[in-house]
């Protein structure tokens, strides 16, 4: 079985002043990925990444709170993280073991820390990964274009550190 992980889909992320590149058809691949895990019974585990006390996204921050667009369903794995890697520090291995997933399918934000970071991770930790390539975004950068981070990601991610899959193709 694969969980899907949707990494850092926040208000102060995707609704913040760097708006990610096609955030919102970004929003449209998650829910059907969504919808698609709860038909076939497949775990959805969001994390939300928290910043220390004082900082804008410290726990408890509106900024922190997953966009409303997800529409939640209320049987999700909400986590909290405090690293890019999303198996760092939490309890994410433990419970997708406790769940029996042999992989996780890795979608959300932002492409080159936190995406970038879990997609290597997933497989250090014993799970077949998954990365969607048009399943994850992020901003542009002072020195490239969103476009071109994601494709970069993609190229250098698919085969050592994961399988990548169009969403349309993947099946849970």
């Amino acid at each position: 079985m694969y969980a899907l992980l949707i990494l850092d889909m926040q208000v102060g992320l995707v609704h913040g002043p760097e708006k990610p590149w096609r955030s919102e058809a970004l929003v449209g691949t998650l829910k059907r990925l969504m919808s698609n895990a709860h038909e076939a019974g497949a775990p959805i585990f969001l994390a939300r990444h928290i910043g220390p006390a004082g900082s804008p996204i410290e726990s408890g921050s509106p900024l922190t709170e997953l966009v409303q667009e997800l529409a939640l369903q209320g049987d999700e794995v909400i986590f909290e993280k405090t690293r890019p890697n999303a198996f760092a520090q939490t309890h994410l291995a433990a419970q997708l073991r406790e769940r029996g997933c042999e992989g996780v399918v890795i979608t959300g934000m932002k492409t080159q820390y936190c995406v970038d970071s879990t997609t290597r991770a997933a497989r250090d930790s014993g799970f077949d990964a998954v990365l969607i390539a048009d399943g994850h975004t992020c901003p542009d950068t002072p020195t490239l274009k969103a476009e071109a981070v994601i494709a970069h990601h993609n190229a250098t991610l698919a085969g050592p550190f994961c399988r990548l899959v169009q969403a349309r193709d993947w099946a849970f």
